[in-house]
Order: C-alpha cells, then sequence, then structure tokens
C-alpha cells in the first residue's frame, strides 16, 4: 500500500509517497514539470513489490508547501538542496534515483554532491545533453539571453491548461490511454495565487541546469553509475539524442524507447516498471524479500 506523508524541512510541509518494505534497496523518484509525485501513482505499485519507494513533491508542486518567493529562491540549486535535506530527513542513506524532466537538474545536483550515497540513475525523459533539447525550448532559451518582462510574459502560455494537455498527449498514439485527472489535477494546482511566478522564475533558472551539463556529463564518466534510459520517443521537448548521449559518457548506459510522449509512465508504466525492475535486479543488491 502506498502511504501519503507530510515531513517538515526548513519549515516548509513536503509531501510525499511512499511503499514497500524499508529494509529494501530505496528508489527516490523525482517528478518534473508541471506535475508532482501523482505521475509515479502507477508506477509505485509495481515497484514496491521488491524495492522502498519515495516520491516527493517539489517545493512549489503539488501539495508541498510553495514558500513566498520572497523569502525563498526558487532556482534548481535551491530545490536540490531541499530535497537533500529531505533524503537525510526521511532517513535515505543509499538509493536509486528515477529523474524525470526537472527532477534530473535536482536529482544530478544530488549525485554531483554525494556520488557515494547514489546507487544507480534510471533517467526517463531527464536530460543531460544540449542535443537533446528540442526547438520547444527556444522561446525559454530567448527569455535565458533577454530576461525582460516581455519575454517572460510570452512563457505564460506553457502554464495554460491547453499547454498542460498538450504534454500528456503529444507524441502518444492513443490518447484515449492518457487519464484526464491527470493533466486536469496539473492545471488546478498551476492555478495557485503565486504559482505562475513560481514557475517563471524556474523557466528562467533552467539555464543553470544547461550549464552543469558537462559537470553532470564528468560524473557519468568518472563515477560510472548503473545508468538505465527509457525515453519516450515522441516527446516534444527532450529528443531521443539525449537519451542516446548518455553511452557517449557512460558506456554501460542501458537505453530502451518507448512509443509515446513525455510522461511516458500514462501509457507505459507496465513496460517502464519492467525495464526498471530487470536492470535494479542485476545492478542492485537485494536486502529483502518481496513486500
Amino acid at each position: 500500500m502506498t502511504k501519503y506523508l507530510y515531513v517538515k524541512v526548513d519549515g516548509s510541509k513536503i509531501f510525499y509517497r511512499e511503499a514497500g518494505q524499508t529494509t529494501a534497496p530505496t528508489i527516490l523518484l523525482l517528478h518534473g514539470f508541471p506535475t508532482s509525485s501523482h505521475m509515479f501513482r502507477n508506477l509505485i505499485p509495481s515497484l514496491a513489490e521488491r524495492y522502498h519507494v519515495i516520491a516527493p513533491d517539489l517545493p512549489g508542486f503539488g501539495f508541498s508547501d510553495a514558500p513566498d518567493r520572497k523569502k525563498f529562491a526558487y532556482t534548481f540549486t535551491k530545490l536540490a538542496e531541499v530535497i537533500d535535506k529531505f533524503t537525510q530527513t526521511v532517513g535515505l542513506d543509499h538509493f536509486a534515483m528515477y529523474i524525470f524532466d526537472y527532477g534530473a537538474p535536482v536529482g544530478l545536483r544530488l549525485a554531483l554532491a554525494h556520488p557515494e550515497r547514489i546507487t544507480a540513475i534510471i533517467s526517463q525523459n531527464g536530460n543531460a545533453y544540449e542535443e537533446g533539447l528540442s526547438q520547444g525550448w527556444n522561446p525559454i532559451q530567448k527569455y535565458w539571453k533577454e530576461p525582460t518582462p516581455e519575454n517572460r510574459a510570452a512563457l505564460r502560455e506553457f502554464l495554460t491548461p491547453e499547454a498542460t494537455k498538450s504534454q500528456y498527449v503529444y507524441g502518444v498514439k492513443d490518447q484515449t490511454l492518457v487519464a484526464p485527472e491527470a493533466y486536469e489535477l496539473d492545471s488546478a494546482l498551476l492555478t495557485r495565487p503565486g504559482n505562475d511566478d513560481i514557475q517563471l522564475d524556474l523557466f528562467l533558472d533552467y539555464a543553470s541546469n544547461v550549464a552543469l551539463y558537462p559537470k553532470f556529463q564528468e560524473y557519468f564518466r568518472t563515477k560510472r553509475p548503473p545508468l538505465l534510459a527509457v525515453w519516450g520517443k515522441g516527446d516534444p521537448f527532450f529528443l531521443p539524442q539525449g537519451a542516446e548521449a548518455f553511452k557517449r559518457d557512460n558506456p554501460d548506459a542501458e537505453v530502451h524507447f518507448f512509443d509515446t510522449g513525455h510522461f511516458a509512465l500514462e501509457t507505459h508504466a507496465h513496460e517502464i516498471a519492467g525495464a526498471i525492475r530487470e536492470f535494479l535486479g542485476r545492478n542492485l543488491a537485494t536486502k529483502a524479500t518481496t513486500a
């Protein structure tokens, strides 16, 4: 059974989902924009049969607190600091990471800070290479280069219900497989007072992630963590080239493509869970029997 919990980190409540035996190897699931740990609702039960699974909501997302922008800097460095403290607060010493979208730069910052704690990485459309960035990033990259009020305002289009739904259904052959509550929940949470500016701040700071790509790649080369890429090949933002690029720095990286879009778990949770279980079964020592 999945538990729905809160823990205080630096005075803010962080919501998280937890399942599986605590004595089993841990997998930390890190979500992306504009979603939350809700995106893992179909994956968690499959992984919890063998693993201890924890999926937090980032500050400003899901059911975690969204501190005032005047008191909390919405940068990826800050998000990583909070999740680092979260892992320590809930007692995670060593863990594999499932990194998706925004969860990739957050998780990879954790890996740079504590490489000894990371047992494996599963990247699901979690990019770390410039060739993985599509032209869909052009408006955001324009904002990085010219952070004017006009360029900031132009990005509000990414926060509309239509844009959120598009992220879920673009590249999906059978859109009837995508649960409407997924994108409707994301849209509802985006409309909370002040959340639009939180998201726009993170759009601007995403440039810091691209600047860290060489450091992430050095980590892959030197530390060689077991790495599995499970990629929705129809993703309009993160291209298949970004998945293939992992092999350049970590020749042992495994890459699997699925005929779906950005939110691959909406349509291929069963297949992705199987790939993860097989991958981790070969790369992690089993500490406990199934839950």
